[in-house]
C-alpha cells in the first residue's frame, strides 16, 4: 500500500513522461496540450486548435528555442522541455466546475502552462551575437541556478520538424539536432586552466610564491608546448600565468602536481560524474592517472589532450566560483500555472553541492578578474558592468594548430555576481578566445544596456 501511494504521488510524473507509456495518448484525448512561456510571459510553444478540432503545435519564435524547448510531434515524439514537462502540459488544473462542464459537453480541458526561467530577449541577443557560427551559449543567474538562455547552433525550426526530418537526420556535417550546449563535447583549451590552478592551490599552500620564466615554449621529454603565437611572457607568478593564459607555465604546473590528487580535484568539479541537469547531456571526461605520460600531463594541464567537456558543464563550474564555491542546482522551469494564470507549483533555488571552499572561489575570482583587467580578456574591461572570466582556444585537429575552437566563460558584477555566461564557437582562427569573448561582450551589452 505504501508503494502504491509513493508510485502515484512521487513517481507518477516520471512514468507518464516516459515515451514508452501509452497512457500519454489517453491524456492527450482529454486535454489540449498547455503552453510554454518565458519568464516574462512570452509564448514559446502553444497548441492551436482549428475549427474542425484538429490541433497543431506552434512555436512563435521558430528556431530560436529549438534545442531547449524542443518539439512535440505525434509521429516523431518529443525533445527538450516538451518532453520533460509532458506530464504538466497534459494535466489540467482548470476550475473543477469548468472541467465538469467540459466533460458533459464532450470538450477538452486546457492543459497547464509551464513558465520557464528563459528570457526571450536574452536568448535573441545570444543567437544574434552567435550569428552563423556553430557553437553554444549558456547564461545563468549566479546565485539561483536559473538558466536564462541556452543557444545551440546550427538550429532547426520545430514548426517544420516533420517535413525537414530526413534532411536534419542526414546532415552529419552540421548535426542541427544536437544540443551543443549540453551534449557537445569539446577540448576545453585554456578555460581548463581554472581546474589546473585550483589543483595547484590545493596541493601547494605556498602557491602565491610560484615563479616561472616564460620563453615562449617549454620542452620536457621531447615534448614541446608553445605559448599562443609563441608569445614570450617573461617572469610570471601564478596570477599572471593565468591572466596571460601561459601554456608553458601551466604545462610546468601540471608536471608539479600529484596526479591522483589532480584527478580528485577534477572529479570534485564533476568530471567523470553525473551533472545536475533536466536536459540530456554528455559527461565530461578527465583521463589522467598515475600511469599517464609526461606529454599527456603537460597537454592536459593547459586544456588539451583527451580532456573533454560541454559548455553547460563549464557554466556550472563558473557558477560555483561566482557563488562562493556552492553550485546551485540549475533549473529551467520557474513555475506551473493553470491556463488562467493561477499558480499550481513553483520551483525555488536550492543548493546542489559545494565544489570548492569560499577561499578557493575568491582566489579563482581574483585570477579571473586579472584576465579581464590585464590579460587575454581585456576587451571586456571598462564597460558599465564588471567581469571576471577566462578565455580559451582548443585545437581540434592534429593536422593544423590553426584549427581551433574559441571559448569564454565568466560572470558579471564581480563584487555581487549576477550573470554567468559561457560561450564556445567552433572553428575559430587560433586567437586567444577572441571570437568567444567578443560574442560574450555583445550579449552582456545587450542585457545591461
Amino acid at each position: 500500500m505504501g508503494y502504491i501511494v509513493y508510485f502515484t504521488i512521487v513517481r507518477a510524473g516520471t512514468f507518464v513522461n516516459s515515451p514508452y507509456n501509452q497512457r500519454q495518448e489517453a491524456f492527450a484525448k482529454n486535454v489540449v496540450r498547455g503552453s510554454i512561456t518565458d519568464r516574462n510571459g512570452n509564448v514559446l510553444a502553444q497548441t492551436q486548435v482549428s475549427d474542425d478540432g484538429s490541433e497543431t503545435r506552434y512555436y512563435p519564435y521558430g528556431s530560436l528555442f529549438s534545442h531547449v524547448v524542443g518539439y512535440s510531434d505525434p509521429d516523431l515524439g518529443r525533445t527538450g522541455l516538451e518532453s520533460i514537462e509532458n506530464f504538466e502540459l497534459l494535466t489540467s488544473n482548470a476550475f473543477f466546475v469548468e472541467k465538469i462542464q467540459n466533460e458533459f459537453d464532450g470538450s477538452k480541458n486546457q492543459g497547464d502552462t509551464v513558465v520557464t526561467t528563459l528570457d526571450a530577449d536574452l536568448q535573441q541577443a545570444a543567437s544574434d551575437a552567435m550569428g552563423d557560427y556553430k557553437g553554444a551559449v549558456v547564461v545563468m543567474e549566479a546565485d539561483t541556478g536559473k538558466i536564462l538562455a541556452m543557444v545551440s547552433k546550427p538550429e532547426f525550426d520545430p514548426n517544420e520538424i516533420a517535413s525537414d526530418w530526413d534532411t536534419l537526420n542526414t546532415d552529419t556535417e552540421n548535426s542541427p539536432l544536437l544540443n551543443r550546449a549540453t551534449s557537445g563535447t569539446y577540448a576545453p583549451g585554456s578555460v581548463f586552466k581554472i581546474v589546473t590552478a585550483l589543483a595547484y592551490i590545493r596541493q601547494y599552500s605556498n602557491y602565491s610564491d610560484y615563479q616561472y620564466d616564460c620563453t615562449g615554449s617549454i620542452t620536457v621529454d621531447n615534448t614541446t608546448i608553445p605559448c599562443a603565437g609563441r608569445a614570450v611572457h617573461g617572469h610570471e607568478d601564478l596570477r599572471s600565468s593565468f591572466a596571460n593564459s601561459c601554456n608553458s607555465s601551466f604545462a610546468n604546473i601540471g608536471l608539479q602536481l600529484d596526479i591522483p590528487k589532480y584527478r580528485e580535484t577534477a572529479e570534485d568539479l564533476l568530471f567523470n560524474r553525473q551533472l545536475p541537469s533536466v536536459l540530456d547531456y554528455t559527461k565530461s571526461s578527465f583521463v589522467l592517472d598515475q600511469d599517464s605520460q609526461t606529454s599527456e600531463i603537460m597537454m592536459t594541464a593547459m586544456g588539451q589532450g583527451r580532456t573533454t567537456m560541454s559548455p553547460y558543464h563549464m557554466a556550472l563550474i563558473t557558477q560555483a566560483i561566482a557563488n562562493g564555491g556552492m553550485l546551485m542546482e540549475p533549473y529551467l522551469v520557474d513555475s506551473v500555472t493553470n491556463y488562467t494564470g493561477t499558480e499550481v507549483r513553483r520551483n525555488v533555488p536550492k543548493s546542489y553541492a559545494r565544489l570548492m571552499t569560499s577561499d578557493e572561489a575568491a582566489q579563482l575570482t581574483d585570477y579571473m578578474t586579472a584576465v579581464i583587467q590585464e590579460g587575454t580578456g581585456s576587451v571586456l574591461s571598462g564597460r558599465s558592468y564588471t567581469v571576471a572570466g577566462k578565455t580559451g582556444t582548443a585545437e581540434y585537429s592534429s593536422e593544423s594548430s590553426d584549427r581551433t575552437h574559441s571559448w569564454f566563460t565568466g560572470f558579471t558584477n564581480v563584487d555581487n555576481p549576477e550573470l554567468v555566461i559561457t560561450v564556445i564557437t567552433e572553428g575559430s582562427d587560433g586567437s586567444a578566445g577572441g571570437r568567444a569573448v567578443s560574442i560574450a561582450g555583445r550579449i552582456l551589452d545587450s542585457y545591461y544596456n
